[in-house]
């Protein structure tokens, strides 16, 4: 299927071929159930949508997790990549359009689902923090998850973990976003090392930005 990961005219974290490297492994997978972990401004959650709705022609199920600008409950150890930092676009344009004509927070939890409301009989949307919200919302379904959330070990380690709990019955797959980060992100890669090694797991890096995690 020919099919290319678009901006949207909003922020994402994935740049350049990164976006069509995810996309190329979730069509190979094949999943029903996906679970995004930092859906920041949608981006990644409307191409991910896009892509399921085409191969499973509307039978498929997407729920993201993000603070959605929710601040007083971030952990002090969590560490921010710089895109989430500001609202600040290069495009003047844009930057003008977003912050002075639609006055929109493009990272809370009503810009994102009115940018999804296409699917919105398919997603779920949750704002909190995962370290809590995964202990408490059903994951049997999900066979896919990309982890962008918690940049710190413990938050990165503990999604791993829970996710990998409730996948490892059967056949799924984790992908964890940042594995080989800009130098002020170190914790992810710790985590993820960790992880693998203590349940004797075999990671698939690909070019250092994604560690692939297979149940």
């Amino acid at each position: 299927m020919n099919f290319k990961f678009k901006k949207y005219w909003r922020k994402t974290g994935l740049k350049g071929k990164w976006g069509n490297i995810l996309l190329e492994i979730i069509e190979e997978k094949n999943p029903k159930h996906f679970l995004e972990i930092g859906v920041f401004c949608g981006v990644t959650s409307r191409n991910v949508c896009e892509l399921l709705n085409k191969i499973h022609n509307g039978n498929f199920t997407f729920t993201g997790i993000d603070l959605f600008g929710e601040n007083s409950i971030i952990d002090i150890q969590e560490k921010k990549p710089e895109y989430i930092l500001s609202q600040k676009f290069s495009n003047p344009i844009k930057h003008f359009y977003y912050n002075y004509i639609l006055k929109e927070n493009l990272n809370s939890k009503k810009s994102v689902e009115k940018f999804l409301r296409k699917f919105k009989n398919k997603i779920q949307l949750i704002q909190g923090d995962s370290n809590t919200v995964l202990k408490t919302i059903d994951l049997k379904h999900i066979d896919f998850a990309f982890i962008d959330g918690g940049h710190s070990y413990k938050t990165t380690y503990s999604d791993i973990e829970i996710i990998y709990n409730s996948m490892k019955s059967k056949k799924g797959t984790i992908v964890c976003d940042d594995y080989e980060d800009a130098s002020y992100i170190t914790d992810v890669k710790k985590a993820i090392d960790d992880f693998s090694r203590k349940n004797k797991l075999k990671l698939n890096v690909i070019n250092g930005k994604f560690a692939v995690i297979y149940t």
